[in-house]
């Protein structure tokens, strides 16, 4: 087999970049709950003073930091002029000697700088290492001063390196230790600004632990100040043993039941978070106190991963799972298989089902939305009665005939004749022919919605003309669910009709990741290490993955969910085609005016415009 990983002279074998994101399950934006932590503004304050109560004892040294997104905004450091003298074993610990001190501001003059490069009055956070007693110091500064207290969110990088940091990975919690651990640019070493500086750098790295815990926006903060409950705390050696690379973990109940099911890219990381880290998430919370043992299945990747999560849990259906437990039972938009057909939503689709349909969409309503964006583009018949092949000659049209929105396949000839001149004359849409209606909905359903797009933002744009504003905005959902589904079924269809694609991905450590989808379905990934030929990894990787038949009884072999995940990987900037074996007549690729050729319209808060093909 050549090697194909090696691209052509000013050529490189990538799948485009667009088609995999279509086939995501819809989740609420993160930006639809809360400010995001990359734009909370931190202000981290550090003193040192002569002692350690807040009364008696007074500030010799204060240090700021600002900083938001990772960026310096701004820093202050200043010696304070105590007004009493530096005890020997502070200067012994800080050197700051009382002759130092002297000639410095006192408090009352820092405070007000302090103060406004803070802007606690916008928001803005105040940070610092064991805060209780920065906080003190500062309120009793601020009282002495006849200053109120502003009352900003205060977080306490040690009661954070508490919940996601194990005593595998830190001795204790004190500034030097996790300095070291997080590799700071900045050294501690008991001076303000210089212990200022180093707890920004081991905030942002106990921020970056707490994301995958949910910890991703300002209002998740105060969750992280509550303390875990000690007997969830002590389960924690329920990781131990656990491997430190990608995988599958299942929590186990009392009665050997599979209680959770999830997945890592590190497992001893991931599962000893669930017990250090307040989790609030109720149902998990007493998962996770149910819980007497913890199972690991290592994966090659991370990609195997995400797979056998899926699997398992459609396999099992652990009761504290919420997403993915019934892959098989989601909606899908098709044609009824009938004289006149009118579209149907289902449950399911027969072999080759995934030609003429949409979906599978996340819920029923979203598919419910879909069908009448359809129905109001394309007059397709809406009712359930059984029609005769040819028109009874009594059969009259119904109100939607009348209305222009059925082309009124139940009657004849002649009555459609004499309807449609009086349905033009008043406006509404023009019926067409019943036949017609049908074909443009089978396009529709093979991908070809620019038609139906077209139709509906003229629409969408007349009512906003109109000011009718509530209708536009419900016309608008109709068409983003339309197109949702549709960009989903268009990127499953190639993935299932082809019988075998090999693909790599660079890895960043050197090497190759490897992967054989087959029928949309994952059948064997494998790694090649630095410096090996990749291509004798192939051949073995292909020779023993697992034989995935052609779709047989349903329109696929896998679930919708696991061909979205491997088409995501697959059409990733950097994934390589090293080998397909495509169907006649079904390349891999997605038509090129298909669904991922528009944008979706924009949500609620946005105004409603089109941005023409090509913008996403």
């Amino acid at each position: 087999m050549p090697n194909l990983l090696a691209p052509s002279p000013g050529r490189r074998a990538t799948l485009p970049g667009e088609v995999g994101a279509g086939g995501t399950p819809y989740q609420p934006g993160l930006d639809d709950i809360g400010t995001p932590l990359d734009e909370v503004t931190f202000v981290v304050v550090d003193l040192e003073t002569t002692g350690g109560a807040a009364r008696s004892d007074r500030i010799t040294e204060v240090g700021a930091v600002k900083v938001r997104g990772g960026e310096v905004l701004a820093e202050l450091g200043t010696l304070v002029n105590p007004g009493i003298p530096v005890p020997p074993q502070i200067t012994v610990l800080t050197g700051i000697t009382t002759a130092m001190v002297l000639p410095a501001p006192p408090i009352e003059e820092v405070l007000p700088a302090l103060l406004e490069m803070a802007g606690f009055e916008s928001g803005s956070v105040l940070v610092a290492h064991n805060a209780r007693f920065d906080v003190g110091f500062l309120k009793e500064a601020m009282r002495r001063a006849g200053r109120p207290w502003p009352g900003p969110m205060v977080v306490d990088t040690v009661q954070l390196a508490r919940r996601v940091l194990t005593s595998d990975d830190v001795p204790n919690r004190k500034l030097g230790t996790l300095a070291r651990y997080f590799r700071t640019e900045v050294t501690p070493d008991h001076r303000a600004l210089t212990d200022a500086r180093a707890t920004v750098d081991v905030l942002h790295g106990l921020l970056e632990r707490l994301a995958p815990l949910g910890v991703t926006h300002r209002e998740d903060l105060p969750s992280l100040q509550e303390r875990v409950p000690a007997h969830r705390r002590r389960k924690s050696s329920l990781a131990d043993g656990l491997s430190r690379g990608p995988g599958v973990y299942r929590f186990i109940g009392p009665n050997d039941e599979i209680l959770y099911v999830g997945r890592a890219t590190n497992l001893r990381q991931r599962v000893k978070s669930y017990f250090t880290a307040a989790e609030k998430r109720a149902r998990i919370g007493e998962m996770v106190d149910l819980a007497t043992g913890v199972q690991e299945i290592p994966c090659t990747t991370v990609l195997e991963a995400k797979i056998r999560e899926l699997r398992l849990i459609a396999e099992h259906d652990p009761p504290y799972n919420r997403r993915s437990r019934r892959p098989g039972r989601q909606p899908w938009i098709t044609l009824t298989a009938e004289a006149h057909p009118r579209l149907s939503i289902v449950r399911s689709l027969p072999a080759g089902g995934l030609v003429r349909a949409i979906g599978p969409f996340t819920s029923q309503r979203a598919a419910q939305a879909a069908l009448e964006a359809i129905q109001a583009a394309i007059p397709v018949r809406r009712c359930t009665t059984r029609l005769p092949e040819v028109p009874r000659a009594d059969a009259r049209a119904c109100a939607l005939a009348e209305l222009g929105a059925c082309a009124a396949p139940c009657i004849d000839a002649p009555q459609l004749l004499q309807i449609r001149p009086r349905v033009v004359a008043e406006g509404a849409r023009e019926l067409g022919d019943p036949a017609d209606a049908v074909r443009r909905a089978r396009e529709l359903l093979s991908g070809a919605v620019g038609d139906a797009r077209s139709v509906l933002m003229e629409r969408i744009g007349r009512l906003a003309a109109e000011q009718r504003y509530e209708q536009a905005s419900t016309e608008r959902d109709r068409l983003r669910a339309l197109l949702q589904g549709a960009r989903r079924a268009e990127a499953l269809r190639p993935l299932v009709a082809t019988p075998q694609i090999v693909a790599a991905r660079r890895l960043d450590a050197g090497g190759w990741e490897l992967a054989v989808v087959r029928h949309g379905r994952l059948a064997g990934v494998a790694l090649s290490p630095a410096g090996a030929d990749p291509m004798d990894a192939v051949e073995a990787l292909t020779a023993t993955a697992e034989h995935v038949p052609a779709p047989s009884g349903s329109w696929g072999v896998a679930s919708a969910e696991e061909t979205d995940i491997l088409a995501d990987w697959l059409w990733r900037p950097g994934s390589r085609l090293v080998d397909v074996t495509p169907e006649p007549g079904c390349p891999l690729g997605a038509p090129v005016a298909g669904a991922h050729a528009y944008p979706l319209p924009p949500g609620p808060e946005a105004l409603i415009g089109d941005d023409g093909p090509g913008r996403r």
